[in-house]
């Protein structure tokens, strides 16, 4: 299979952008803009979001997926297309491919959460599961379609995706033309580079923040460096947004036109995904919470009004509960410690009755009374609490250690 060059692909238009624009009526969702009045708060002037995770298939991936497939020439769309995803992406080629009847094949990693190749197997894609991760599953995707001519769909970089990616920030000019400042994840670069192409060229005073996840940064290093430089071994729970090297197109347009990259914890992710949930009732992946971290990390940094893209919203259920716990950790409402006590009757009342004076919410309880590290007369038991914050979590530790036991961990 032959792949050209960044410098080989024609740069993407606002024209481009415009027409993908009309090739998505009725295929895309217009999203929602929603305030958010506690992040306006913060911010000290008005912040929206604009609720990709309400496209169909859960995220603004389709945009693009169907852009470019409906730019094949009809002896490539006979042949197929061939994509590799662990899910957004699996699932916009799979329905696009529907759409326009053209046959998809969808590599994802063996590992990829059960919903997700669900959804993408209903959206009318064949799905083969090769590798550990998505790596392993491009290499596979890319070598099938070498051996069979399906079409290769890059999950962004291309300029067809970039354009269709770019509609979101059509969108946001039309729905909030006052805007001052747009947050937008970044992964390979596809969405922030279609953002920044139409946003830019027609309001060259909005500021375009792009935001990365610390454990998967590539493009701060790549920037400075003035060319895509890989990350080995990317990690974060954000895997929408754990692309280990920027994309050669995107990598041109966000080098040229994103005002600032910054980066985000992982405790940040989380209590942002957890804002999204309680205060917007928006349920979001931790890849589209990235703009919403990055506006909590340091809210005096960002000129309102302020969009905010949540790209996507298909969170495994599993993930969703980690990462909610952890959250709710973070904010110092939820609280694990291990403890030693006396095994003897009444012990465990005992130390129930002690978490009762200071209101803290017994969730869970693991009590081990055999174990070799254990004396004779000792067990160990494991508590999940419910804490009202990082102050109540001081105020718990202290009633236990004054009650005599020894908190190890």
């Amino acid at each position: 299979m032959s792949y050209r060059t960044a410098d080989s692909l024609p740069p993407v238009t606002l024209d481009d952008v415009r027409g993908a624009q009309k090739m998505l009526t009725g295929v895309a969702r217009v999203t929602a803009m929603e305030g958010s009045r506690h992040l306006s708060q913060l911010v000290g002037a008005p912040v929206h979001f604009k609720c990709e995770n309400l496209q169909r298939t859960g995220s603004f991936k389709l945009r693009g997926a169907y852009v470019r497939i409906a730019g094949l020439l009809p002896e490539e769309r006979a042949a197929g297309v061939v994509a590799a995803s662990a899910g957004n992406h699996a699932q916009g080629v799979a329905l696009a491919s529907s759409l326009l009847g053209v046959r998809s094949t969808v590599f994802m990693p063996k590992g990829a959460p059960l919903p997700k190749i669900s959804a993408t197997r209903d959206y009318g894609a064949e799905v083969r599961l090769h590798g550990q991760v998505v790596d392993e599953t491009l290499t596979a995707a890319q070598e099938y379609a070498a051996e069979t001519g399906a079409v290769f769909i890059h999950p962004f970089d291309h300029p067809d995706i970039i354009a269709g990616q770019g509609t979101v920030g059509l969108e946001i000019l039309e729905q909030c033309p006052e805007v001052r400042t747009i947050v937008v994840g970044i992964g390979g670069g596809g969405l922030a580079a279609g953002i920044a192409m139409a946003v830019k060229t027609l309001r060259p005073d909005v500021r375009i923040v792009g935001v990365q996840a610390a454990g998967a940064a590539a493009y701060p290093p790549s920037l400075a460096a003035g060319h895509p430089v890989a990350v080995d071994n990317p990690a974060t729970m954000a895997d929408g947004i754990k692309v280990g090297r920027p994309g050669d197109v995107p990598f041109r347009i966000i080098g040229d036109l994103v005002d600032e990259v910054r980066t985000v914890s992982e405790d940040e992710l989380a209590t942002a995904l957890l804002l999204c949930l309680e205060r917007a009732k928006l349920v979001v992946e931790p890849a589209g919470a990235s703009p919403v971290a990055a506006l909590l990390s340091e809210p005096d940094a960002f000129e309102g009004p302020v969009v905010a893209v949540l790209s996507g919203g298909n969170v495994d259920p599993v993930l969703l509960q980690r990462v909610l716990r952890h959250g709710m950790a973070a904010q110092g409402r939820y609280l694990a410690v291990r403890l030693r006590l006396t095994d003897r009757p009444g012990a465990l009342a005992t130390l129930l009755g002690v978490l009762s004076v200071v209101d803290a919410n017994v969730l869970d309880v693991s009590h081990v009374r055999t174990d070799p590290r254990l004396g004779l007369t000792e067990a160990e038991v494991e508590l999940h609490l419910e804490t009202k914050g990082p102050a109540h979590c001081v105020e718990v530790g202290q009633a236990l250690r004054e009650a005599g036991y020894t908190v190890i961990g």
